[in-house]
């Protein structure tokens, strides 16, 4: 080992005023790099930014419970088994969905699928502006929900009129999605032999 050269040089002792100094000169010169950008560089913006949100509404969603389906019930009452609620059309207002059939104590009846909006000119009292799935169409369906605008829902089915209708033997989940004034239907693959 060999002994050193002399007396240890001033500038290799560390002291606290030394690093708090270094600590703040590094500080200053990330910060000032975070605010300048090079030539030509362009700030990213969000796919939303730019596109107009409706502002929050403190309307009520409407009550699918007050509306009249379009069911031929036989005198029995119908029931809404499933429902959700968003601004399905971007018009600041929510609309429900709602999944309604007539009332059975045994078996599962056909329900249809409606879009229910506030009718300003009656008081916004609900009505059905849409019909998504008829029940005539001898559906029913899981899992109704809405994402963002989507409204989804699986809907099961029958392959042929020999299937009991406890039983549906066929199953697909559909979208549906607000385009041009009109809700488009999107299914997805068809699955069978549930």
């Amino acid at each position: 080992m060999q002994p050193s050269a002399g007396p240890a040089l001033p500038h290799t002792r560390a002291r606290s005023v030394h690093w708090i100094t270094t600590a703040a000169l590094i500080a200053a010169v990330v910060g000032s790099a975070a605010l300048v950008q090079p030539a030509g560089a362009t700030t990213s913006t969000p796919a939303h930014a730019g596109k107009r949100k409706p502002a929050p509404t403190a309307d009520p969603a409407p009550d699918p419970r007050a509306v009249r389906f379009p069911l031929q019930c036989a005198g029995a009452p119908a029931d809404v088994v499933d429902q959700a609620s968003a601004d399905l059309d971007g018009d600041g207002r929510p609309e429900t969905v709602a999944a309604a059939r007539c009332h059975s104590e045994t078996g599962t009846p056909p329900s249809g699928l409606y879009v229910l909006s506030a009718d300003p000119s009656a008081g916004n009292a609900p009505r059905i502006v849409e019909t998504l799935v008829d029940p005539g169409e001898q559906r029913t369906f899981q899992g109704l929900r809405v994402d963002g605008r989507t409204v989804r829902a699986t809907v099961l089915g029958y392959s042929t009129d020999d299937v009991p209708r406890c039983c549906p033997d066929q199953q697909r989940d559909y979208s549906w999605e607000w385009r041009s004034g009109t809700y488009y239907e999107i299914p997805g693959p068809l699955a069978h032999g549930m």
